[in-house]
């Protein structure tokens, strides 16, 4: 039987990527996009909404451009896979799990400088490098540390292309 991971997402981060470099330099930034679905109640025909929150994960050159042009509010656009995270828990020694989806490509949505970094953006600073330190790790944070062993296959980062077009 033939099997599919395939990921589509268009909405907002809810908050700045968390760039990290793993032990071997590899860039892995983590953040998170909020997606809403409006509908009409038929009873009672009032208009509703369902807020979705999705933890997402890009790694080598998407990961550096997204800590570098992407911000909490910025419209994005992603293409990736699901994968399930699972640890024990440190301090209660509890098994823990998470789904997240792993972005392989991303495009920026909106005009540029509407909520991102880059030019035009909220910190006034065209094409500003990414800090080649690792992010401190939080106290009593409970997911588990990124590896290389994690990431996607190489050749992934190499074909992506930024885009401020929306992408259908």
């Amino acid at each position: 039987m033939a099997n599919l991971n395939r990921v589509f997402l268009m909405g907002n981060l809810t908050r700045d990527p968390e760039l990290r470099y793993t032990p071997s330099g590899t860039a892995v930034a983590q953040f998170g996009v909020a997606t809403n679905r409006r509908w009409k109640d038929k009873q009672s025909g009032e208009m509703r909404e369902e807020v979705t929150f999705v933890d997402v994960e890009v790694w080598g050159k998407q990961a550096e451009l997204a800590g570098q042009y992407l911000a909490k509010g910025r419209p994005v656009f992603i293409e990736g896979r699901l994968r399930l995270d699972q640890w024990d828990d440190r301090n209660t020694g509890q098994k823990r799990s998470r789904l997240k989806v792993v972005g392989e490509r991303f495009q920026f949505l909106g005009a540029r400088g509407e909520g991102g970094r880059g030019p035009g953006g909220p910190s006034g600073q065209a094409g500003a490098a990414p800090s080649a330190r690792p992010a401190p790790a939080r106290k009593g944070a409970e997911q588990p540390p990124a590896t290389p062993d994690e990431a996607p296959d190489a050749g992934a980062d190499e074909n992506f292309e930024a885009s401020e077009d929306i992408p259908f």
